[in-house]
């Protein structure tokens, strides 16, 4: 028996644990069982998943109203000549003062 506790397990009793003038017939020793890794392993799972599922919906949330905001932009940008009145014979132009020569 190679490990320490493999003698306990398999019902060996070693004198060293018991305390003298007992019977070793009456002496029990009680195992605790194994940790199991099964709760710790999916609590780590479900949390990544919800992790990358926020993620997930929080970039279609994004590229949504993106979408949206593109759209509008070229909705405004075909409205504009009819808002203002001329179809399209209207430009916006910037003036920019000229600098003084030296």
């Amino acid at each position: 028996m190679i490990r320490p506790d493999a003698q306990l397990r398999s019902g060996h009793i070693p004198t060293d644990l018991i305390p003298p003038g007992t019977d070793p017939r009456s002496v029990v020793i009680v195992h605790t069982t194994p940790r199991s890794w099964v709760g710790p392993v999916v609590l780590i799972l479900t949390a990544t998943a919800g992790i990358c599922g926020l993620f997930y919906v929080a970039t279609v949330a994004v590229l949504s109203l993106v979408q949206v905001a593109a759209t509008t932009a070229v909705a405004v940008k075909a409205a504009i000549p009819t808002l203002i009145g001329g179809g399209g014979l209207i430009t916006l132009a910037l003036k920019v003062p000229k600098h003084p020569r030296k």
